[in-house]
């Protein structure tokens, strides 16, 4: 069947909104992966200079341990036990004289922060020397309440090393002193590692929200168990 004059004129409709749809949708895709690299940029500047070994890291008077998957039977997972083996390790070589344990306890059946702490106090650390925060929900949740729940001003972030930029950044963004250390022994889990680092790519843009609009995370009462620990 020929076509007809309005056949055509629908048919260039139809590519014509289609096109500014690609367009826009090319638009919206350039200004993601934008808004990706200039919070990734601006966490790397930020972070730069804070990125340590365990045996360079200046030495501080608390470590954060920041929290990640734990097995349903308490056993924190093989990323999360790595940060606790190298939170101890700071502790053992005076690095730290406590550390603060702060992950997700939002669920009765799931204690991020219990099982880190009992794995601390299993591996030698004194119970007096290791706090847990119950509502680290996230980096800066736990940067955050380090400092105006627990009074924490200075500290050493103990994460996996793609991880550890945002973390140190996001903790000097609210006004800690900071520096970090990451593990780099569980690159062995390729697939998982990869998987994080891209993750934590992304979330960079999250944590700039955070920081412009100064989201205030759950709060509460000032904790002295910090204080009391740097006291022993």
């Amino acid at each position: 069947m020929p076509s007809t004059p309005a056949s055509l004129a629908a048919t260039r409709a139809g590519a014509g909104w289609l096109g500014i749809g690609l367009v826009a949708m090319g638009a919206v895709g350039l200004g993601v992966l934008a808004a990706i690299g200039g919070s990734v940029a601006l966490v790397r500047k930020t972070a730069a200079g804070h990125l340590f070994s365990a045996s360079e890291v200046p030495a501080a008077p608390v470590s954060l341990v920041l929290g990640a998957q734990v097995y349903p039977d308490g056993t924190p997972s093989p990323f999360l036990a790595a940060r606790l083996d190298l939170a101890k390790q700071l502790y053992d070589a005076g690095r730290v004289r406590a550390i603060l344990v702060s992950g997700d306890n939002m669920a009765p059946e799931y204690d991020e922060p219990d099982a880190m702490r009992a794995y601390l106090i299993n591996a030698g650390v004194p119970s007096t020397q290791v706090i847990a925060d119950y509502a680290g929900f996230d980096t800066y949740d736990s940067c955050v309440r380090a400092k105006k729940i627990f009074g924490v001003d200075e500290l050493i972030v103990v994460t996996q090393g793609y991880h550890l930029p945002r973390a140190v950044a996001t903790c000097i963004l609210v006004g800690v002193k900071a520096n970090g250390v990451g593990d780099y022994t569980v690159r062995r889990f390729l697939g998982p590692w990869r998987s994080g680092a891209i993750r934590d790519q992304v979330a960079c843009v999250k944590t700039m929200i955070d920081v412009l609009t100064d989201r205030q995370p759950i709060l509460g009462p000032h904790e002295t168990s910090v204080d009391e620990a740097l006291r022993h």
